[in-house]
């Protein structure tokens, strides 16, 4: 019988895709022009290319903090990095991001209803803020309430998802077991795959409203494309 229902945090309970692309956009911009100023000018296009393989290859790493990337970036074009100025685009980067961040229409009557049934927990990987326990959720005292548990991986020792800990860990502070719990995200690798690792039965969303190219894998793993569909689905497992 499942107990608990763990969530990640963007784009499954809040919609950010826009807001991300849109400061990630003004990074790029704003990483270019200041190279452009002080080393050898780099096309658009190559410093583009490699601008977005770094960015992969720490993604894939779950780091996910963007000074990080914008130094390996000054790095790879030899250029000493400005860690003030980095700090300042950071700090912008995230009231833009705070500022169109927004609950899915059907995010807290979902969480009210399945309140009234489960133990409810969330399990999201830091965003690379600048400081630990800063993460976006606070942004949201409307949801906050819903959790009886908050696993912020990536930051305290705790690995990030994909690593089974921070699952494990949200499943020990709701003192459940993995057969009783169903985890709900996005990502394919970061939270569907974590999830699966952890023992936990997971839920892929994929909603409807976010503009997205989802991975195209061979799974018998439940999609849905709108979190009220979720209520159904637990009275299934």
């Amino acid at each position: 019988m499942i107990k608990a229902v763990m969530f990640d945090f963007g784009q499954t309970l809040v919609d950010s895709a826009d807001a991300f692309r849109g400061a990630e956009k003004e990074a790029q911009e704003r990483l270019f022009s200041r190279l452009v100023r002080v080393t050898e000018s780099p096309s658009r296009e190559v410093f583009l290319e490699h601008y977005r393989r770094i960015r992969k290859e720490f993604h894939q790493n779950s780091n996910f903090s963007r000074q990080a990337v914008w130094q390996s970036v000054y790095g790879y074009f030899n250029c000493i990095p400005e860690p003030d100025r980095f700090e300042k685009w950071e700090n912008e980067y995230w009231e833009r991001i705070g500022s169109e961040t927004h609950p899915f229409p059907e995010t807290i009557p979902v969480l009210e209803k399945l309140a009234r049934r489960y133990r409810l927990a969330l399990v999201s990987n830091t965003q690379g803020q600048k400081s630990a326990g800063n993460h976006r959720l606070a942004l949201f005292p409307q949801l906050e309430r819903f959790f009886q548990a908050i696993v912020i991986a990536g930051e305290s020792g705790i690995p990030p998802k994909p690593h089974s800990a921070p699952f494990r860990l949200g499943m020990q502070s709701l003192n459940v077991l993995p057969h009783e719990t169903v985890f709900v995200g996005d990502d394919w690798r970061i939270d569907i795959c974590g999830a699966e690792d952890a023992g936990i039965r997971p839920v892929w969303l994929q909603h409807h409203s976010v503009k997205r190219n989802w991975p195209d894998v061979d799974t018998a793993v439940p999609v849905i494309t709108r979190l009220d569909a979720l209520s159904d689905l637990l009275k299934r497992f």
